[in-house]
This record gives C-alpha cells, sequence and structure tokens, in this order.
C-alpha cells in the first residue's frame, strides 16, 4: 500500500512540474524597472510566446527556467519596458539614411562641398537629396541672406547640371538649385501655393528657399522622376526604407513607432511586409490628411485594424493634420508677430475648415485626430476646433483621445485646456534643448518663459504627455530626448532652458512608455512590464533613474527585445 501511495505521489510530483509554463527568455540579475504601481522594480523577468509570464525575485522566476529557455544575465544592467517612439516619420527615416546627411553640418559651406562631390560622383540630371540643415546652427552666417535663409547660387555652381533638393532639418523648408527649381516648373511668375511660401529677393528671383506647402512643388518633380522606376524597382526602394528605418528604431531601443502621415500605399506596404514577418517593429500608422476626404472615406473605413500581424500593425488615426510649421522656419502659425520679423506671424498650412473636414470624417470613422501645431494661435486654433465638436457631438474626449503634435508654444490660457478637454500632448522634449538658442530671438522672454515647451505644467495638470524625436527631424535617440526631458541643457552650453519644466526622471521614463501606449491605446499590452502584456523590452547599460545626468546621454542600448526575442544587441 505504501509503494502505491509512493508511486502516486511521485506521478502528482511529475504532473505538477511539467504542467507549468517554460519561459523563453528569462532576464536575471539586473534592476528591471517595470512602472507597473503594484511592482515597481524587480531583479528578473520571464516571457514566454511573445509575452510576460512573470516578474519578481530571481527565485520566483527560475520555476519558468526549462531546457530550452534563453538566460541572460543582464549584469546589473537597467531593463526597462520597451521604448515607444511617439512622434516621427517612419518612411522620411529610411529615406534619409539613402541621401546626404546634413544633421551635423555647421556651417554652408560645408553643405556645398558634400553636394559638390555628390555631384561629381554622379551623372547629369540625376537627382541629389540630403536633409538636415538649420541655419540657426551654423556657426557662420553665409554672405547672401535673404528673409533669414541662405540663397542658392552656390549650389548652382556646385551642381548646375543636377537637381538639388536640400530639406531643412524641421522638414517645414527647403532649398532648392536652379535646375531642381526648373524640373518643378517653378519660373518668375509661380505664384505661392496655398499654405507656403516661394521666397524671392528684392528683384523677384526665387533664392531656392521653400517654406511649407511649396516644398511640394519639388517633391512632385522628384516622385515624377522615380516613375521611370519599374515598379518592382520602387518596391525594392520602398523597403529597404522600411528595413533600414526599422533597424535604426531597433538600434536604439524603440519596440514602438507611431508614424506620421502614412500614405494608403505606405499603409499596405506595412501591412503587407507585417503579415510576412518583415516589418521588424510595432506599427501604429497615421494616416495623411491628404488622403482623408469624402471621396475616400470608405476606403478608411475599411483599412482601420487594430493589433494585426501579432500586434505588428494598427492604423485607426489620421495625422499629422498640419495646421501650422515650425519655429526654425518662423512659419509656427503665432497670436502676435515675431520678435524678429515684426510683420510675420507664420504660417496657416492647413485651412481650419479643411481640418473640420477631416475631423468629422474621423468621428464618423472612429479614427483618432492628431493636429500639428506649434505656435500658440496654432494650438489655440486647434483646441477652439476639438472643443467645438466635442460639444456639437456630445463626445468624450478623454475617450477619444486626439492628440495635438508638439503642442510647443502655448498661451497660459490654453495650457489647463489639455486636461479639462481630454486632449493628449504629443510633444518632444528634444526639440526643447534643440531649439532653445533662437526661441528668445523669435519669441521673446514673456512668451518663452510663460509657455515654451510646458511639459510639467500639463503633467501636473492632469494631462497626457507624451515624448518623441520627430525623426528625421532629429536623431531618433531616446536618450538625448530623455536627458533633455530631466534638464533642459541647452545642446553644446551648460545652460538650462526654463528649468521649472523639467519632469523627473520617472515621471521622463513614462513619458516615453506608458504615456506612449495611451497616446496610441494600448495601455494594456505594452507601456508597462507587466505580467500579460507584450514582453517588448530595452535593456541599457546604465541605470538613468540614477546616474549623473551629465552621463545619461552616454548610455547605450545594449539589447532591444519584441515579443520575447533578442532583435537588437549592442557591441
Amino acid at each position: 500500500m505504501s509503494l502505491r501511495f509512493a508511486c502516486l505521489a511521485l506521478a502528482l510530483l511529475l504532473i505538477g512540474c511539467s504542467s507549468g509554463p517554460t519561459a523563453d527568455l528569462v532576464l536575471e540579475n539586473g534592476t528591471i524597472v517595470t512602472l507597473d504601481d503594484d511592482q515597481s522594480e524587480a531583479e528578473a523577468l520571464a516571457a514566454a510566446d511573445g509575452e510576460i509570464l512573470a516578474v519578481g525575485s530571481a527565485a520566483d522566476v527560475d520555476s519558468y527556467v526549462g531546457d530550452s529557455t534563453r538566460v541572460v544575465d543582464l549584469e546589473g544592467r537597467l531593463a526597462v519596458p520597451g521604448f515607444i517612439e511617439g512622434h516621427g516619420h517612419f518612411m522620411g527615416m529610411g529615406q534619409a539614411q539613402m541621401q546626404l546627411d546634413l544633421m551635423d553640418t555647421t556651417i554652408w559651406d560645408e553643405i556645398v562641398a558634400m553636394v559638390d562631390s555628390a555631384a561629381d560622383a554622379s551623372e547629369p540630371g540625376t537627382w541629389i537629396e540630403g536633409r538636415g540643415w538649420h541655419q540657426e546652427k551654423w556657426s557662420a552666417t553665409p554672405e547672401r541672406m535673404v528673409d533669414g535663409f541662405q540663397t542658392n547660387e552656390r549650389l548652382n555652381e556646385a551642381a548646375p547640371e543636377n537637381p538639388v533638393f536640400l530639406t531643412h532639418a524641421s522638414g517645414h523648408a527647403a532649398i532648392a538649385n536652379d535646375a531642381a527649381l526648373e524640373a518643378a516648373g517653378v519660373g518668375p511668375d509661380t505664384p505661392d501655393p496655398d499654405g507656403g511660401t516661394i521666397v524671392r529677393d528684392a528683384q523677384g528671383r526665387a533664392t531656392g528657399i521653400l517654406l511649407e506647402t511649396a516644398e511640394g512643388l519639388v517633391q512632385d518633380a522628384i516622385e515624377e522622376s522615380r516613375q521611370s522606376m519599374s515598379t518592382e524597382e520602387q518596391r525594392v526602394r520602398r523597403e529597404k526604407q522600411v528595413r533600414l528605418a526599422a533597424e535604426e528604431a531597433l538600434a536604439n531601443g524603440i519596440t514602438s513607432f507611431q508614424d506620421q502621415g502614412a500614405s494608403f500605399g505606405t499603409i499596405e506596404l506595412y501591412r503587407e511586409m507585417a503579415e510576412n514577418g518583415d516589418l521588424g517593429i510595432r506599427m501604429y500608422a497615421m494616416v495623411s490628411q491628404s488622403e482623408v476626404s469624402p471621396e475616400t472615406q470608405e476606403q478608411l473605413a475599411d483599412l482601420r485594424t487594430v493589433g494585426a500581424a501579432d500586434h505588428h500593425l494598427t492604423v485607426r488615426s489620421i495625422g499629422e493634420v498640419t495646421v501650422d510649421g515650425a519655429l526654425g522656419s518662423r512659419s509656427a502659425w503665432m497670436l502676435e508677430p515675431y520678435n524678429d520679423a515684426p510683420d510675420d506671424t507664420g504660417i496657416n498650412v492647413t485651412s481650419m475648415d479643411r481640418v473640420r473636414e477631416i475631423a468629422e470624417i474621423g468621428l464618423e470613422e472612429d479614427y483618432q485626430i492628431a493636429v500639428h501645431a506649434i505656435g500658440d494661435r496654432a494650438n489655440r486654433e486647434t483646441l477652439d476646433l476639438y472643443e467645438s465638436l466635442f460639444e456639437e457631438h456630445d463626445a468624450d474626449g478623454e475617450a477619444l483621445r486626439w492628440r495635438v503634435e508638439h503642442a510647443q508654444h502655448l498661451h497660459p490660457d490654453d495650457i489647463p485646456r489639455f486636461s479639462d478637454l481630454g486632449v493628449m500632448a504629443s510633444m518632444q522634449a528634444i526639440h526643447a534643448c534643440s531649439d532653445a538658442p533662437y526661441n528668445y530671438k523669435r519669441l521673446g522672454a514673456g512668451r518663452v518663459e510663460g509657455g515654451a515647451y510646458p511639459w510639467k505644467t500639463l503633467w501636473d495638470d492632469g494631462a497626457v504627455v507624451g515624448n518623441g524625436t520627430d525623426v528625421p527631424v532629429e536623431k531618433i535617440d531616446p536618450l538625448a530626448s530623455y536627458h533633455c526631458t530631466v534638464t533642459r541643457q541647452v545642446s553644446g552650453t551648460d545652460t538650462a532652458f526654463t528649468p521649472d519644466e523639467t519632469l523627473t526622471r520617472r515621471q521622463a521614463l513614462k513619458s516615453y512608455t506608458i504615456a506612449n501606449a495611451r497616446m496610441a491605446f494600448t495601455e494594456e499590452e505594452k507601456g508597462t512590464l507587466t505580467p500579460g502584456k507584450l514582453a517588448d523590452v530595452t535593456v541599457l547599460s546604465d541605470n538613468i533613474l540614477e546616474i549623473p545626468a551629465d552621463q545619461i546621454r552616454d548610455t547605450q542600448v545594449d539589447l532591444t527585445i519584441l515579443g520575447g526575442e533578442v532583435v537588437y544587441k549592442g557591441e
């Protein structure tokens, strides 16, 4: 009898041992910051089938280790929820790696030299493209300037037989040489397009600078030049953009990306690549405003999808709907004129009637609306429109989760309206530190100190504040943006820009994780390291919650984990 009971006990023990789940991945011997209110920190994590099984002590997690489990010794390093890029341009990020990178240039001469070299290496007629210049950040001013911008004579000399198109870092301006202007049909009598400006000198000659929608004149010519490529060649090129962008994002610890302004064609590419397992990142694709009209409303309804391809693609938002431009190009729409341009209040790029039409379609088709607003008037007009529509349709703003992208410059009266209306502030901290050197020049102390990049005020008031980089406007470096969030340190100096608006380190981390998850309706799936959520984790070389602030930007992304799989490993 005792032998029978012993055998039965052994059998039950074996059944019990075999019935528990086995982890595919275990992280141990580290500092795991979960951002979960119930368990904020742990030393180990287990994941299986793409989700988090457990977080806790080493002993808690050890029971999930099996023969096939990959065990990673963190060696004391920090693991946090996978970073979520809250505002970027995915295809533009890939494109930026296929053209001249002007981001780190410090003088116009350097850019001209890069164009000259590119022209020497190119066949006549080949387009030369680049992005990243910013005239306010150069160490010397070019000899000839019109309306605060350089002119294109030197580009004409450097590349007389090649059309040249170089986009401003902000994306809201560009410079084209005469060959590019000619290819686009821009001549002495070409009128400014609605929402844009062809900058001209005192003699009426186009200087090559194109603001806002005027950039589209040359961009259309570039797209037309690509029509000579076969359908397969165009497809290969676009897939390369996606691949390059995904690789760069993962190398920076980004596991999810909120993509602004995707065309129907781009979204179809994302869908196909996601279904084939080739997208490489979790994508929240926002439909371009140019695709939204009463005529396309049925297509928009059919396109809507949530969590497709194992949570790799969601399409339920329209944005960014561009109400104004940028501060650097003086196209941000302001309530009062610029201090350094007394006759200029910026540009209303998309009429508010058109924004209303898009927003009403969004309401009908259950699409989130995300409006680009940088200037204080653009923000006020956007909030006024949102409030009006919420009242007309008896809509709950908190449930809709409509967003203002950037929300950079706010009149003090409008700051509490975000939380009152349930509107989310999708901000990019790095812009504050990058743009700080010319903020006072553009706006003066009163406007800067009263409402420039007011993250803390919005946060304390109860608004959801997200974070990001606006890549390729800035590099997709969450640690640089995190550093700016907690220091407001002006790039290249020891000076802090309106330091009262810094967030705490934990708040800053939340802005890049759970806050951005809320922006995309995915807080139940990601944003914290909680059992049952997606196993998206970023492992950092140093503890950014504790190290001296001046070491944050030197911190490295050691591992990026997507769905429990290590998809990037640093050197």
